[in-house]
């Protein structure tokens, strides 16, 4: 009955075994220049091993991740970058051991390179900010390239260029990189596009960077030879990712040096002597020219640096509420695990445990069992727990529990739930099947299949039984539809549900009430909308009343109703027979019945969820009107509101009890009671813990995304890849894994097999005391070597752009909070977590030495404002070049956000421009491809008019004129739907770099220890061909390279020929 926990008990102990005597996923190797040492990261620490291979020791010995190690060309220290301080940083070390050194403290994510070939300083990239000359969009995803004294210091920025992976020539002269042109998972495979890196040349004394390879595919990590005139490195051009090699006199002529198949080649490096040292598939090898590959036979004794076992406290952090029947208990799920708490006395029980994860925690109706569904052997199975002890009436004060399967089902069983009557259970199968299983009989019947029901991801469907077991509401979408309606369904499955909404607006989440004589629902109908078809709304509560009867009941007057009422308790106090509370079997009116719709909401707002007391006289909901939400209750006759409880909520979730006299709210992580008749409110106190297999919750979650990859990816043809192989082959290597980092890695190579957009892992270990860097909102001279920093040009908008300060470019800050300028100090160590605190500066200014206070702001703000002002250039040269002609608007992302600034400016600024220039480059996607086809391609047919002026013309919400539209290989998603329709439209030219084929839905989840996201499409897109839009690259009308020597000087050639070509246009 517990067979499943001791299977991961055994896994643990068996992957521990595995990882002492044979160590893989050794990651980030290098081998030193003298070439007798490798170093590498294993389980989040650095490495030494002999190059011949032998008994590995440990370099560093840290709680942090440590990788990305680089060696200095005397072999003598190594930098690597690790999160200590919450961010990625540099570090060096001693090849003897000892304690690091932390040179940088910026806290954007900095990479170690490469040392300069006299060893006084260390080459890493970070995404701080380009120089005020450049034109580059600014954005995370374009790395600059830093150098800092090995010493420690001030940091220098070297190119604003976004370049990676740098290796330096001997001669000093010559650097080769490989680029960055956008965000894509780092590890996907196999991709043949635009976004692909390729290697660059730069020459320091010509200052010229020349490209050296054209294949379109990923070429990357480049070593110089060790003779300085071939360049080394990955290329995925012969299939799998191998060592190429081309010549600096002839870079067109690629040789393959490795020929390994099927998993990819990394982290190459090389020896003063020519060793190459790389890693395939979790081992380390060299290679000596001429040779084969040697596999370096590594061996670690070491003991993990935490217990795999670990207490959690169980205090907060719980979803998925269910209350008893009684009212006095409340189940739950936190960290993938149901627990008990007792409304009133402060007992905690955890229910399961499994490393696995539960879902869809309820009570039976008669209380004495949990229904929850489980992903246990490599499938979701229901389950039902029930106390064994009779003297023991609650689970949370219980000791022993029995555990059953409730069906055996080869399919993926989820979402149970019981009907009211307790015979029966509905379940959702293989995502997008509702079926109803019959407890005593065993029998199984389908009710809804795939013509109604679609689904995304999975355990996330939404239904509901009626309070008679007869019927079933859900929701669900009409094929080719995305516009949500409100079904209805008889439970013995021998008819067709009806649509009760038939709206072309969003209608969700139906509840029956009045005993099941009404339902009501959300809906959008009525509430403001984004501007952007896809955004957010408010919403209202709508009804629909199943009887003439119970809708006449509504329709009475207070004076009406009272009476009535009056009538019908005499005449209840006068039938001795009846029953109280007997269940009346529900007899649907269906003549006009879609006359019976009504609106019971007064003012439409956000709405979090909703009940409705037991004589449906009294709305109850979660409503936001100012900042958080709170309970408000709507007398449904008189409609008069009232708030009945201040909660400042950020949503959640409302359940009664089986009395109608308490409401329970699941929100923020925790759970309240409240009276809403007195408004008393109470948190239910959560007081419990658990133990948690590390190792073991990780061989679930890996399984789990197996699974749910294999059950959700949008194509069953998984590109061509064998799937359930890489699964094989990647699992060896969790048991050398020991951190979030190296998880979220070993996922990400996984997925990226799959070379597809929208994939991968991240992962997040954020904490309120990680170092975060401030900013003066400047830019600093990089060229001034005197005591301070000198300001080049203050951002608009920023802490020193105060007309009180008059402070301008040349002034020099002296001293923050009265320590003084220290060339030895970077200046992001003076100016951590000082955002939106007061800093004391001191200015050198015209001569003049000032004191004055100013508040840093966070670096996100700072983006903020940087992005602002890389629009206010753009629309100011396409000005000046146009000659007032011509209006320029950007689109970020597709966000009603975004489209509200297009349609502001575009219908304000730009009204009277002859033509348009729209910049979509970067553009990070979203949902609003069909919002900017509607807008940009109106065509004016009415004129408002007197004899001598327009007053107005139709469409005036459209812009009618001429657009030429620009894209590059960032284009992501939405943005690449945005040049794909561009195109088959005609809506003017393309111009830019090709786009990727990313026009996908992103089917993103955070795995249960709510620290890993990850996700792959479960919902492709295709083009009026009928074929999908991933990875079919779309090509401009006109193709434009932005040098890197040009634009990082000020010059835009994109912009400039997307200019030229509008305006010839226009003639």
């Amino acid at each position: 009955m517990k067979i499943f926990p001791a299977l991961f008990i055994f896994c643990s102990l068996w992957f521990a075994a595995i990882a002492e005597n044979s160590p893989t996923w050794l990651r980030y190797s290098a081998i030193s220049p003298d070439g007798n040492s490798i170093v590498f990261t294993y389980k989040g620490d650095l490495w030494l091993v002999p190059t011949q291979g032998g008994e590995a020791v440990p370099l560093t010995f840290h709680e942090a991740h440590d990788f990305m190690p680089v060696w200095s060309n005397d072999s003598k220290t190594i930098a690597f970058s690790s999160d200590r301080y919450g961010n990625f940083d540099i570090f060096t070390v001693s090849v003897n051991g000892g304690t690091p050194k932390r040179l940088t403290y910026h806290s954007a994510p900095d990479y170690p390179y490469e040392f300069t070939t006299d060893n006084k300083y260390i080459v890493f990239g970070s995404a701080q900010k380009d120089l005020a000359e450049n034109r580059q969009f600014p954005t995370a995803s374009q790395p600059e390239v830093y150098k800092i004294p090995l010493t420690g210091g001030q940091v220098q920025q070297v190119w604003t260029t976004p370049a990676e992976d740098i290796s330096i020539h001997k001669n000093g002269n010559l650097w080769v990189y490989h680029d960055k042109k956008g965000g894509e998972n780092a590890w996907r495979k196999h991709h043949v596009s635009s976004i692909a890196r390729d290697l660059w040349l730069f020459n320091q004394q010509l200052n010229k960077h020349t490209k050296l390879t054209t294949f379109p595919g990923e070429d990357r990590n480049p070593v110089f030879s060790a003779d300085g005139k071939s360049v080394i490195y990955l290329s995925e051009q012969f299939g799998s990712f191998n060592v190429c090699k081309l010549t600096l006199d002839n870079p067109s002529k690629v040789v393959q040096v490795t020929k390994f198949a099927k998993h990819p080649v990394r982290f190459l490096t090389q020896s003063d002597a020519g060793i190459l040292c790389f890693s395939f598939d979790g081992s380390i090898y060299t290679l000596k020219d001429g040779g084969a590959p040697k596999l370096v036979d590594v061996k670690i004794s070491n003991e993990n640096r935490k217990n795999n076992e670990q207490i959690l406290s169980v205090k907060g952090g719980v979803r998925g509420m269910a209350v008893s029947p009684d009212g006095k208990e409340v189940a739950y799920i936190y960290r993938g695990e149901v627990f008990v708490s007792s409304v009133d006395g402060g007992m905690t029980k955890q229910i399961t445990k499994t490393p696995e994860q539960e879902v869809s925690v309820s009570f039976s109706p008669d209380g004495k069992s949990l229904v929850y569904a489980s992903e246990r052997g490599n499938r979701w199975q229901i389950f039902e727990s029930t106390r064994i002890r009779a003297e023991e009436l609650y689970f949370s004060s219980s000791t022993l529990l029995s555990e059953k399967i409730l069906f055996a089902n080869a399919n993926n069983c989820y979402q149970p739930l019981f009907s009211p009557n307790g015979k029966e259970l509905a379940f959702i199968e293989n995502r997008m099947t509702l079926k109803i299983w019959n407890k005593e009989s065993g029998q199984f019947r389908t009710i809804l299949g795939q013509d109604h029901l679609f689904a995304m991801g999975e355990n996330d469907q939404y239904f509901a039984w009626s309070p008679d077991n007869k019927w079933l509401i859900f929701d669900y979408s009409l094929p080719g539809s995305a516009v949500g309606e409100i079904g209805l369904v008889a439970a013995d499955g021998k008819s067709k549900p009806i649509n009760i909404t038939e709206s072309g607006f969003q209608d969700f989440n139906a509840k029956f009430a009045l005993g099941g004589e009404a339902i009501f629902w959300f809906s959008n109908r009525d509430g403001l909308k984004s501007v952007a078809q896809s955004g957010n709304s408010q919403l209202d509560i709508y009804a629909i009343y199943l009887t003439k009867e119970a809708f006449d009941k509504y329709n009475l007057s207070k004076e009406e109703f009272a009476l009535a009422k009056e009538m019908s308790d005499k005449k209840l106090k006068r039938d001795s027979t009846a029953k109280k509370d007997s269940l009346n079997l529900l007899q649907i009116d269906w003549k006009n019945i879609d006359s019976r719709k009504v609106k019971w909401t007064l003012n439409s707002t956000s709405i979090s969820d909703a009940v409705v007391s037991k004589d449906g006289e009294t709305l109850f909901y979660l409503a936001r009107y100012e900042k958080g939400f709170n309970l408000w209750s709507l007398n449904l006759r008189t409609k008069e509101s009232k708030i009945i409880s201040n909660l400042n909520a950020s949503g959640g979730n409302l359940t009664w009890d089986k009395d109608f006299k308490n409401l329970f709210l699941n929100a923020s992580g925790g759970i309240m009671k409240i009276n809403p008749e007195s408004g008393k409110q109470e948190s239910v106190s959560i007081q419990g813990e658990m133990v948690l297999d590390v190792a073991a919750e990780r061989l679930y979650m890996f399984h789990h995304v197996c699974r749910k990859t294999e059950s959700t990816f949008y194509t069953q043809s998984f590109h061509g890849v064998p799937w359930n192989d890489y699964k094989t082959d990647y699992l060896k290597h969790l048991p050398h894994i020991s951190n979030g980092h190296e998880f979220a890695e070993l996922l990400s190579e996984l997925l990226g097999e799959l070379n597809i957009s929208h994939s991968g892992a991240r992962y997040s270990n954020a904490t309120p005391q990680d170092d975060e860097t401030a900013s003066f909102g400047v830019f600093f001279d990089p060229s001034f070597t005197g005591n301070g920093w000198k300001i080049k040009e203050i951002i608009v908008g920023g802490p020193l752009d105060k007309a009180a300060l008059k402070i301008g470019p040349g002034a020099v800050i002296t001293s923050i909070d009265g320590l003084l300028f220290d060339k030895n100090q970077d200046l992001a160590a003076f100016l951590n977590r000082k955002a939106g605190k007061n800093v004391l500066i001191s200015v050198q200014d015209s001569g003049k030495s000032v004191e004055m206070v100013v508040q840093p702001i966070s670096l996100a703000e700072e983006s903020r404002l940087l992005y602002k002002r890389w629009v206010k250039k753009n629309q100011d040269e396409v000005d000046r070049l146009s000659s007032g002609q011509l209006g320029y608007i950007h689109i970020p992302g597709m966000s009603d956000g975004a489209y509200r600034t297009v349609f502001e400016e575009t219908m304000g600024k730009f009204f009277n421009k002859k033509a348009l220039v729209v910049d979509t480059r970067f553009n990070g996607g979203g949902d609003l491809v069909a919002d900017l086809a509607t807008f940009f391609s109106g065509k004016k047919f009415m004129d408002y008019a007197v004899d001598n002026r327009s007053a107005g013309f139709e469409p005036n919400f459209r812009w009618t004129k001429p657009i030429i539209s620009l894209a590059n290989e960032a284009n992501y998603s939405d943005g690449h739907c945005y040049a794909y329709m561009i195109k088959e439209l005609n809506l003017g030219k393309l111009v830019g770099q090709p786009i990727p084929g990313t026009c996908t839905f992103a089917g993103w989840e955070v795995l249960q220890d709510n620290a890993i996201r990850w996700g792959v499409p479960s919902l492709g897109v295709k083009g009026t061909d009928g074929k999908y839009l991933e990875n079919a690259q779309t090509y401009p009308d006109v193709t434009v390279w932005n040098d890197f020597d040009k634009i990082s000087t000020g010059k835009d050639q994109q912009l400039e020929e997307a200019i030229r070509l509008l305006l010839a246009e226009l003639k």
